[in-house]
């Protein structure tokens, strides 16, 4: 199915690859190892500079699903969809609609757990739920090489299960799976042959029942001890004078008819580190919407935050200099491609891109944080040109850089390699000593279940 040899190319370099019919891949790499340069290979967006083979399926026979293709999947669905429908909850674009009308009824859509989800509009579903999707409208589609760029991330436990198991059974009915990963912890029992991408270079490690397999990846993913400085925070805990910073009675949240949760009742104190988990679609996302505003529904809860009643008459934009917000759906509303600085900086003014002209102090602070995530060298490169794992801590950094009472972090680490996900985790569990910083965390992963929560709520 694939066999290339000495491959050349700027951005990738393979020497020796040869992938069989039947056979299932997992290839791991870094954020920005050059991952998208071997998917846009594969699909045929991506030419050599030399090869002597390069043998690999026709273009229309690949099925590649990316963080990339899901944000430009939702928004070519946002700019079909009329501005004044966008609230509504019977017109839009369904998940349906991205299937063929004669497989409405395929058991593999029961597999995946969307069954009960094909009526509900595209822009509703969860990142979870949107990647399953897409997943089954390549399958559906014909493809004979299905690349899945971690699939896992932002799924719960059990819809991770689930995703294993049916792709397990569809490598078996001729379909060949290549699985592009960040983490070895996500590598399933059944991929059995493991590459490795470093800087566009691409090497064949062995199998992964291997001893030497894993005493290479062990070798390939040792942190480097981080000797950065922390930025310095901008204010203190000792100004807020409230008791709690989230107090919601009997939150209710619905959607054409339906409840998201009901009679919820949650208390956050300052230091008060939470950890929110539950299936996908029962609502984790959904709470934290509520709490910074972005939820309408919001101001038919009984609901305070940061000290005031939602619907009092305060000023959305008051509450949001005191939070800090990194999640999946700001990284799909981060369209403006602005240079990584800028996007950095506009963590001081909650916008999308920033319209004023930043202090020396603020750019100062930015830049210190572009230097704790190790990515300073490319401040003046363009955000959209960064991989998704990139722009993912660029946004942590953005939620950073005005040191805030209560800091929503809605799966953070999604789209993260493994080195920079325990960076972050790390940074976490430091922040937390620094007595600052309330932190918020929703998470599917177990082993991002860190003892500084002191309390779990699961929905």
């Amino acid at each position: 199915m694939i066999n290339i040899l000495n491959f050349e190319h700027d951005k990738l370099t393979i020497k020796n690859w040869q992938l069989r019919e039947n056979e299932n891949w997992c290839v791991l790499g870094r954020n920005g190892s050059g991952k998208q340069y071997l998917n846009q290979l594969l699909s045929g967006a991506l030419e050599p500079t030399s090869f002597e083979q390069l043998q690999s399926p026709d273009k229309d026979k690949v099925g590649i699903i990316s963080f990339e293709m899901q944000q430009n999947t939702y928004e070519q669905t946002l700019k079909l969809e009329a501005p004044d429908d966008i609230d509504a909850d019977d017109v839009g674009t369904k998940a349906k609609d991205f299937l063929p009308k004669d497989r409405l009824n395929d058991p593999l859509i029961n597999e995946f757990g969307l069954s009960h989800r094909l009526e509900t509009r595209y822009i509703q579903l969860s990142t979870g739920e949107s990647r399953k999707l897409l997943i089954l409208q390549a399958i559906f589609s014909g493809i004979e090489l299905l690349v899945c760029d971690n699939p896992f991330d932002s799924l719960d436990c059990e819809s991770c299960e689930a995703l294993s198991i049916a792709l397990e059974r569809l490598s078996k009915t001729g379909v060949t799976v290549l699985l592009m990963l960040s983490n070895r912890q996500d590598i399933p029992v059944w991929c059995h042959n493991i590459a490795f991408i470093e800087r566009g270079l691409f090497d064949v490690i062995g199998k992964l029942d291997n001893i030497d397999t894993k005493n290479q990846l062990d070798a390939l993913l040792s942190p480097a001890p981080d000797k950065t400085s922390w930025p310095e925070n901008r204010q203190e805990l000792s100004d807020y004078k409230h008791p709690y910073l989230v107090k919601l009675s009997k939150g209710l949240v619905h959607y054409n008819g339906v409840n998201v949760f009901e009679n919820l009742n949650v208390e956050i104190k300052p230091l008060q580190h939470t950890l929110i988990t539950g299936a996908n679609g029962s609502g984790k996302s959904t709470l934290m919407q509520l709490i910074t505003g972005d939820c309408p529904q919001c101001y038919s809860n009984d609901i305070h935050v940061l000290g005031y009643k939602r619907g009092s008459g305060e000023a959305i934009w008051e509450i949001k200099k005191q939070m800090g917000i990194v999640s999946s759906e700001l990284h799909r509303q981060y369209r403006v491609n602005g240079d990584l600085l800028t996007v950095v900086l506009s963590g001081f003014y909650d916008s999308i891109g920033v319209y004023q002209q930043p202090s020396p102090y603020q750019v100062n602070i930015a830049r210190q944080w572009l230097n704790k995530i190790g990515l300073l060298a490319q401040q003046n490169s363009l955000f959209q040109s960064l991989s998704y794992g990139e722009q993912r801590l660029a946004l942590i950094a953005r939620a950073l850089v005005k040191s805030p009472y209560l800091l929503i972090l809605d799966e953070p680490t999604q789209g993260l390699d493994e080195l920079n996900r325990h960076r972050v985790l790390n940074f976490l569990e430091h922040l937390a000593t620094q007595e600052h910083s309330t932190m918020l965390l929703v998470s599917h992963r177990k082993d991002e279940f860190l003892s500084i929560f002191k309390q779990h709520i699961k929905l």
